[in-house]
Order: C-alpha cells, then structure tokens, then sequence
C-alpha cells in the first residue's frame, strides 16, 4: 500500500474601518500546505486511520495508537511515530469534544494532563513534517483520549490520524 496526504490550512481575514473620505483596510492571509508522501521520514508518512464516533454523556474514548486501530482493508495499524491528528466536532454537539493526554500512557502530543475543547462545529488540527514526529510507545506512550464535555448528551467527531510504522 502506498499513501499520500496532503493537509491545507488557510486563513483569510480583512479588517476595515470606514473612514471620513475612505475605507482603511488591513487584509490577512496565513497558509500552509503541508504533503506527505509514502515512508517514514521528513514529509513522510505510511499510515493513516479515520473515524466517525460518539463518546456518550460525560464518557472518554482512548484510542490506542500501537495496535488496536484497523485500516480500511482490515489491517492491524501500529504506528511509531504520530505526525498528524484532526478533530472535528459535528455541528450538532451540544458539548465539547476534549482532545487530551490521559493520566498514564499518553502519546506525549501534550506536556501535562489536559485537554483541548473542541466545541460544536469546530476543528483542531496538529501536523509535523518533521521525519521525527511524536514517538508512539507501545504500553507506555500510545494513547490519545478523547471526552465529552459535560453530560445529558453524547457527542459526535470525526478523526484522522497520520504517522508512520517504523521509528
């Protein structure tokens, strides 16, 4: 199997303020297209898992990154190093989605027991092209938990994980 992935951020803003003779305006555009081809070095990548899940009323879903994903074509996916995480909240949330670290055996993706509200609607976004990514350690460093917010309702999102099998 070969994979290739292309991720595009882009931002494009403008900022006016009309004037007495004139309208003033302050545009603002930041992009990055990022591309991985197929490997496990810098601008590389050889695995990929997708999703759609729903975490129920105040529930966590841990995703164990060193063997328990499966591909499209029913294979075991383990990967070594992480390169790239989305999360995106459906629209229809009531609550948050947490994107965290877990109390033990997180992918250390982030520096202390925490997490991210993604609220509905929205999306986070982490790429590396770097060839050394995030280090994925199989029982110890291979978990990334997701959670909801609050009770009374579960909530839905979309993930993509990117990275790579060997170290």
């Amino acid at each position: 199997m070969t994979l290739r992935v292309s991720a595009l951020v882009q931002l494009a803003a403008e900022l006016t303020s009309a004037l007495d003779l004139t309208t003033a305006s302050a545009p603002v555009s930041i992009g990055r297209q990022l591309s991985f081809a197929d490997g496990d070095g810098a601008g590389e990548a050889d695995r990929i898992w997708t999703d759609r899940r729903t975490i129920a009323a105040s529930g966590t879903d841990s995703i164990d990154l060193a063997g328990d994903l499966v591909d499209p074509f029913g294979q075991t996916i383990t990967f070594a190093k992480l390169k790239g995480l989305l999360v995106a909240a459906s629209p229809a949330n009531t609550n948050n989605v947490l994107v965290g670290r877990p109390a033990s055996n997180a992918v250390p993706l982030f520096s202390a027991e925490a997490s991210i509200p993604v609220k509905p609607g929205g999306v986070f976004v982490w790429l590396d092209p770097s060839a050394a990514g995030i280090t994925v350690t199989a029982d110890t460093g291979d978990v990334i938990e997701l959670g909801n917010s609050s009770g009374g309702t579960g909530v839905t999102y979309d993930i993509a994980i990117i990275g790579a099998a060997a170290s």
